[in-house]
């Protein structure tokens, strides 16, 4: 097993490697405990938009994740994060898209800029990670499916979480509290 973690690892370095040093700064510049975030995914993706809304809520910030039953309709001003490896998730695109036409801001995290999500997104996280659809200038996997995305994905939220509440001074005792209690 510590050969393929260790594999999995490289191939993460290998992505991270490849991406522009200030690709967190696109997030937190957006991330303000006045707007009102909205997450979407689906699959493994919407497993990952879930993680980082989750540890945004515990930082404070007043977040959604669209399909859950309380995410309530998105208003002018609102910040919508579409995740989407390929960039080609229906679901995810037409969120994206309603979201652009009552003047919400589209940030995407995608491996395609080319992508119909990555069109209808006002900015691009691009992740140079394997997906299904291996495109050129992905990074390349040993891994099944879009596992590298995916990983990569999770890690670059929560550097993304990490800066946040380092910047704000948001201690671990105040995310501790803000954590469920009715588990």
């Amino acid at each position: 097993m510590k050969k393929e973690i260790a594999v999995i690892l490289e191939e993460v370095n290998g992505v991270f490697h490849k991406m522009d040093e200030g690709a967190t700064d696109l997030l937190l510049k957006h991330l303000q405990s006045e707007t009102r975030i909205f997450i979407v995914g689906e699959g493994r993706s919407g497993f990952m938009a879930k993680a980082f809304a989750m540890r945004l809520m515990h930082l404070g910030l007043n977040v959604y994740v669209v399909g859950e039953t309380i995410t309530p309709s998105i208003a002018k001003g609102d910040l919508i994060i579409a995740i989407s490896g390929s960039g080609s998730t229906k679901s995810v695109i037409s969120v994206a898209e309603i979201g652009r036409e009552n003047g919400c801001r589209v940030i995407s995290i995608t491996t395609n800029d080319q992508s119909d999500l990555a069109h209808v997104s006002h900015e691009i996280l691009l992740i140079p990670a394997a997906t299904k659809n291996l495109l050129e200038h992905e990074t390349k996997s040993i891994q099944p499916l879009s596992s590298l995305f995916d990983q990569c994905v999770h890690v670059l939220c929560d550097a993304v979480c990490l800066d946040y509440s380092l910047t704000q001074s948001i201690s671990h005792e105040l995310t501790y509290s803000k954590h469920s209690n009715v588990e």
